[in-house]
């Protein structure tokens, strides 16, 4: 329904998902994987918002009318968990998304994605345009990192509230702290 894209094309984010390097992206790029769900530092910034994050279906939608339901739960998922991590640790005063369908909708790349900003009083995002050309990859992992720290420490703050702490396998153990 609504289809733009090539009958050849070669997708981007397929192949990021895949594994694969394209001149825009790599696996580095990558700050948060779930089953259904990838969210990955862009390499395309606007002048006062670096570090935004694209999330992606892990399977190949074009665009929003064709999303099965539960990739699009997942996408929003993570983009609520992006959208924490980055008040937790870009130091941003508040974060903003959106996404693109079609030509008409500046819609560039044809597999559904959703952008995260992160937001500054006065940055003036949708009024300035994209910065030319690619951000560095250098760059790039400086948030990506951030990210990814925030994501690790989450996740072993929720193992350690579902560890068994004790021998024998009891559920006590609320009284421990995380290492």
């Amino acid at each position: 329904m609504y289809n733009h894209e090539p009958h050849d094309y070669d997708c981007p984010f397929c192949l990021l998902l895949a594994g694969g390097e394209t001149p825009l992206a790599s696996p580095r790029d990558i700050v948060l994987r779930t089953e259904l769900a990838t969210a990955f530092t862009a390499s395309r910034w606007w002048p006062n918002n670096p570090g935004n994050v694209l999330v992606v279906p892990n399977a190949h939608h074009e665009n929003l009318y064709g999303l099965p339901p539960e990739y699009g739960h997942a996408v929003h998922d993570v983009v609520r968990d992006v959208a924490v991590a980055m008040r937790a640790t870009y130091g941003c005063a508040g974060v903003s998304t959106r996404q693109h369908n079609e030509p008409a909708g500046n819609q560039e790349v044809w597999h559904y994605h959703v952008h995260v900003f992160p937001r500054h009083h006065g940055d003036d995002l949708y009024g300035s345009r994209p910065l030319p050309g690619v951000v560095a990859a250098e760059k790039r992992w400086i948030y990506t990192d951030l990210l990814r720290h925030y994501f690790e420490i989450r996740s072993r703050r929720a193992d350690w509230h579902h560890a068994d702490w004790r021998p024998g396998g009891s559920k006590r153990g609320h009284d421990r702290r995380p290492p």
